[in-house]
């Protein structure tokens, strides 16, 4: 049974300021720009469902289910799913499929049931659901890619594990979640009760570098992104996403997440951006 009360939305207060990569930046089209709000208005709303401290699985995943209907177009009477009903709309003008909806859905889904992950491949199940459907909608919304959606599934998967590495210590200790592979875990000798450190513990770095390293070559992949689209304006956007993650990577290498959230201040994202942006272009006209 569907929740009654308007209240199905637990806002956490992030917006796209508190992301690590640009959201629907000026370097996109215009006239796309208000679609893309919307996606990202709806991918925010049901994460935050998904991570919501004080929801029982079963709340969560009633809502979920709720916004499944809007995108399906099958509840549109129930006011409190308006932004998935305002999302609905935007793929019907856009001619964009429902299924990265849906795939988001599923992997928000996992997150109110799963808090392990047993090795390195299920947790890339998770994120060809959690973030690759965010790449797959705006390749579809610009045109797509030469190479359909494998450098940009990259660049997402990487993305997200970048997250993960961030904010392990607090989607543990908020949310009881470990994104962090559990056989690489053993196989370093790493505790989960380490994630409470104040420091990060050799045995966690190592698995963090084996993550890096795993991530690094995502990232590799994610090289042809930019020149395989068939949009310049968002190839200039990928390449500053890809720009930013790499020097993230190599910041979360050097530096302690658990001493405090590992990220770029202003100053190094526009100069990423900008260089990274600037690659893009240059690769493209090469």
């Amino acid at each position: 049974m569907q929740p009654s009360s308007p209240q199905v939305e637990t806002p956490s207060g992030k917006d796209a300021a508190y992301e690590n990569f640009p959201v629907g930046s000026w370097l996109l089209p215009a006239g796309l720009r208000p679609h893309i709000a919307d996606f990202y208005a709806f991918a925010r709303t049901i994460d935050d469902i998904a991570d919501a401290p004080d929801l029982d699985p079963e709340v969560k995943i009633a809502r979920l289910d709720g916004f499944e209907l809007a995108i399906l177009g099958t509840n549109v009477g129930e006011p409190e799913y308006q932004i998935g009903h305002q999302m609905r709309a935007s793929l019907i003008t856009t001619g964009i499929p429902t299924r990265h909806c849906l795939d988001l859905i599923s992997a928000f889904k996992q997150d109110a049931v799963k808090s392990r992950y047993d090795n390195w491949a299920e947790l890339i199940d998770y994120c060809l659901r959690s973030a690759a459907p965010v790449g797959r909608y705006l390749l579809d919304l610009h045109g797509g890619a030469d190479d359909g959606y494998a450098s940009s599934d990259a660049l997402c998967n990487a993305l997200q594990v970048l997250n993960h590495l961030q904010d392990a210590k607090a989607d543990y200790l908020e949310l009881g979640r470990v994104y962090l592979p559990a056989d690489w875990m053993a196989e370093s000798g790493a505790s989960v009760e380490g994630l409470r450190g104040d420091r990060i513990t050799p045995e966690l770095r190592a698995v963090y570098a084996r993550m890096l390293g795993a991530t690094d070559t995502l990232l590799d992949g994610a090289g042809a992104l930019t020149g395989n689209l068939a949009s310049s304006r968002l190839a200039m956007e990928a390449g500053a996403i890809l720009h930013i993650a790499q020097i993230l990577s190599g910041e979360l290498a050097r530096h302690d997440p658990f001493a405090g959230r590992v990220r770029l201040n202003k100053l190094q994202n526009l100069r990423a951006c900008s260089i990274g942006a600037g690659k893009a272009v240059l690769g493209r006209w090469r």
